[in-house]
């Protein structure tokens, strides 16, 4: 298992750790890179690391009567070297050392704190990985190196995810990366391309990699991609000599107005605080390893002097080299080349608080941090091994690992479950991939009108233990939305461009019927069918409701309208009631035409049913109170014809007898069976196929017209059908009978009557068929009132006439005048 706790340079110490030695002691190897030329801030890491162990050892809490040794090796910044030192190391051949004499020989490493490199850590896992060895890294990103499958003993934390949350924070999802051409690089590539493009939190603009050495045309192309893009903000995972090239190219080509997003690896890189870069890259938000305090560090490398730690030969060597760097100075045995040219000796009394130095500067430890807290990390573990109680162990049979019989697997079982928290509050623990729960402070590059830059920590990434992540950022500049399309508008789908990412796409606006309110939908969803899309396609609203309604102006009018013809009939009736005495009524067969009247009050009522939203009863009643009130109509129409014509005939000579079969009883049992016909056409059709309401989609789409099946074609034809024989076949015999004598002549009032029926309801067939919706119900309700003010008018108006205006004429001797005739 691996751990890893990163640092901001790339050519830092790594550290070995844990050899066992009888009776009581472990050591703890140091490997630094210090390369040909001694770098102050690379010996502050690895006395980082001495101070960790210094304190761990004059801590009574942890690994109390034990203590830790370490040694010091040298990378040299080398993958060769630095792999090699590894495998010695855990090999255990390194050179012996005496620190004191209850620590001797050879010690076995039980883990191991490096190599800054990612590349380095790869090779140094593949290798290391195989017996379970605990690797420790405070500086390798590679996301790799999460893989527990591959690299099973290494413990890691990244920072890809900590960029996203940055770029999420200020909503940038169209992005431009440039990576380093090693593991470090391509590894963070393909990250990105997992955790930001493909879960559509952004696209990729474009992705470069930065190669290594002096390629000017290669950097000239990729700054030329840079200035082409429409993508403004930069996320740049190399180091600091890619950055420099890279900048000198932008510097080249003028570009600028580019947000730039810096990795840890150059985030707190002094060297490009350039005059010459700063105008470009002012604005730049980066992230940085956190930033701890350590207290007693300070005093500790004070302390720093060449004539102790006398007994580890390779730290007396560290010392004199760093306090030769330090003070420009020479130990004695030195070169007469240094004695000529003027150079001082070293005496080992100078005094470090005198000088000014960039090793002394504690204001920003940030990889001596993660070295701190690696060391602790181990040491952790170590101490929860030693403490397990006997038969409640982990390992076989409830075993635990003792002193002597401990294996490096051991610890990597506790490096697992290790978790406390330092001393500046931060917690250290790994999750199950072996990162480390990460903690970046988030900064920005500001470039002050003096001419000076500051470097402000602006915000906090911390990844939890529930693996929730949380980015809490201050108030920065940034230099606006960066995105190839704006989000899309509600009521609009996103429509990728051919050939583009996916962030680049057009809005089209969704069809009727569809809705999208949210502004990165790809397709617009259907509303339900009793709902339609509102103007703005963003929500669906219920759709209109139409039907023949009381409160419209024409359900208004036919509801007037019919109100108006029954109160007539009401009138007319009560007319003749009052003067059913008179020869005028009693020579039109009063009976009938009472109940003539009644039926007409009933055909006006019943288009009362086709008004209003269609209901159950509604629909089963208008129909069949229709056709029976138009058949009980025209029956009581017929009658009265067939009676003229009989009366005609029994006044002709042996005729008599033809007016016993249309006496009062005859007329009254013809009506009723007439009528009784279409009242069981009507119950057939109600049992076998009722008319149901039904909401019709098919004329509007944004409406619903409310109206009622039939549910029976062939019931509806027979019952039209019906009434329309009945109403031919009194026209028929009233045509006959149109020129008897006068004091017959009610058949013209018929034959006109029925001549306007029948023309009312042969239009309303096709009108009918083609009226859509609530048109269909005003025009039958239309031909329904028509045909029965037809009868109404042409039958009773001029009796009323007569009755009311002429009362002289409603005498036996003006109804048999002819000149009387009505």
């Amino acid at each position: 298992m691996d751990i890893l706790l990163r640092a901001t340079r790339a050519d830092l110490p790594w550290v070995s750790v844990f050899c066992i030695t009888p009776p009581m002691r472990y050591v703890l190897h140091l490997m630094y890179v210090f390369s040909v030329r001694f770098d102050p801030l690379g010996f502050r890491h690895a006395m980082t690391m001495a101070f960790a162990v210094e304190e761990i050892n004059n801590s009574s809490q942890l690994l109390p009567n034990l203590t830790l040794g370490y040694s010091l090796h040298d990378n040299c910044a080398t993958l060769g070297i630095g792999f090699s030192a590894a495998v010695s190391m855990a090999s255990g051949h390194t050179e012996a050392f005496v620190p004191q004499e209850n620590c001797t020989g050879y010690p076995p490493v039980l883990g191991i704190v490096g190599d800054p490199f990612s590349t380095v850590s790869i090779a140094i896992s593949n290798v290391l990985g195989l017996f379970r060895l605990p690797i420790v890294s405070y500086f390798a990103t590679c996301s790799c190196l999460s893989d527990r499958n591959q690299f099973p003993s290494f413990f890691e934390q990244f920072q890809v995810h900590a960029v996203i949350q940055i770029l999420k924070h200020f909503d940038w999802t169209w992005v431009g990366l440039l990576v380093s051409d090693d593991d470090y690089g391509l590894h963070v590539a393909r990250s990105f391309q997992t955790d930001f493009a493909q879960t559509g939190e952004g696209c990729l603009a474009y992705t470069e990699i930065l190669p290594w050495g002096n390629d000017a045309d290669t950097y000239s192309e990729i700054v030329g991609t840079i200035k082409g893009s429409s993508s403004k903000v930069v996320i740049v995972f190399a180091h600091q000599m890619h950055m420099i090239q890279l900048m000198t190219e932008v510097v080249k080509q003028n570009v600028t107005g580019l947000q730039w997003i810096s990795s840890e690896a150059w985030t707190c890189v002094k060297g490009l605080h350039t005059t010459e870069f700063m105008p470009y890259l002012s604005g730049t938000l980066g992230i940085a390893i956190r930033r701890g305090e350590m207290p007693g560090f300070q005093n500790f490398l004070l302390r720093l002097n060449p004539a102790q730690n006398t007994e580890e030969k390779s730290m007396v060597k560290l010392i004199h080299t760093f306090w030769e760097h330090v003070f420009e100075c020479r130990f004695a045995p030195t070169s007469a080349e240094w004695v000529e040219a003027g150079g001082a000796l070293c005496t080992g009394q100078e005094d470090l608080q005198n000088i000014e130095t960039e090793f002394l500067d504690l204001s920003n430890l940030r990889p001596e941090y993660n070295i701190y807290k690696a060391v602790y990390a181990l040491a952790h573990a170590l101490d929860d091994m030693l403490n397990c109680e006997s038969g409640r162990g982990p390992f076989v049979g409830n075993s635990c690992a003792t002193l002597h019989t401990m294996e490096p697997w051991h610890l990597l079982y506790y490096m697992e479950k290790v978790n406390f928290s330092t001393q500046f509050g931060d917690e250290v623990s790994f999750d199950e991939t072996g990162d480390a729960l990460p903690i970046y402070d988030v900064m920005n590059w500001q470039w002050l009108p003096n001419g000076e830059t500051k470097v402000l920590n602006v915000g906090v990434f911390k990844k939890l233990a529930s693996k929730e992540k949380s980015l809490h950022c201050m108030e920065t500049k940034s230099c606006g939305i960066h995105m190839c399309s704006e989000s899309c508008p509600a009521g609009t789908r996103m429509a990728r461009q051919r050939g583009q990412p996916e962030c680049c796409f057009d809005c089209i606006l969704c069809s009727e019927g569809t809705i999208s309110n949210s502004t990165d939908s790809t397709e617009c969803k259907m509303c339900p069918e009793d709902f339609w899309s509102s103007p703005g396609r963003d929500q669906c609203v219920p759709k209109k409701t139409e039907f023949l309604s009381y409160h419209e102006p024409l359900g208004i009018c036919l509801t007037t309208a019919s109100l108006l013809g029954a109160f007539i009939c009401f009138i007319v009736l009560g007319i003749f009631t009052y003067y059913r005495s008179t020869p005028l009524v009693r020579a039109n067969n009063s009976e009938m035409s009472f109940l003539l009247l009644v039926s007409l009050k009933l055909c006006f009522l019943c288009s009362l049913l086709f008004i209003g939203r269609p209901r159950l009863w509604t629909c089963q009643l208008r129909h069949a109170a229709f056709g029976i009130s138009f058949v009980l109509c025209v029956s009581c129409i017929l009658v009265k014809t067939m009676v003229v014509l009989a009366v005609f005939k029994a006044s002709k000579p042996g005729g008599g007898a033809t007016l016993k079969w249309f006496g009062a009883l005859q007329q009254r049992g013809t009506v009723f069976v007439l009528t009784s016909v279409q009242a069981v056409v009507c119950i057939v059709w109600l049992i076998s196929a009722s008319p149901t309401p039904h909401k019709n989609m098919k004329y509007h789409n944004d409406k619903i017209v409310h109206e009622c099946a039939i549910g029976s074609t062939i019931g509806f034809t027979v019952l039209l059908s019906y009434i329309g024989f009945l109403a031919l076949l009194s026209f028929m015999l009233a045509f006959l009978a149109r020129n008897l004598p006068d004091n017959f002549n009610e058949a013209k009032l018929i034959t006109f009557s029925m001549l306007i029926f029948c023309a009312v309801w042969v239009a309303f067939v096709p009108a009918y068929v083609n009226s859509p919706g609530k048109y269909a119900d005003a025009v039958e309700v239309f031909a329904i009132l028509s045909s029965s003010f037809g009868l109404l008018v042409a039958l009773f108006g001029p009796k009323c006439y007569i009755i009311l205006l002429r009362p002289e004429r409603n005498t036996k001797k003006g109804i048999i005048n002819r000149s009387s005739a009505m």
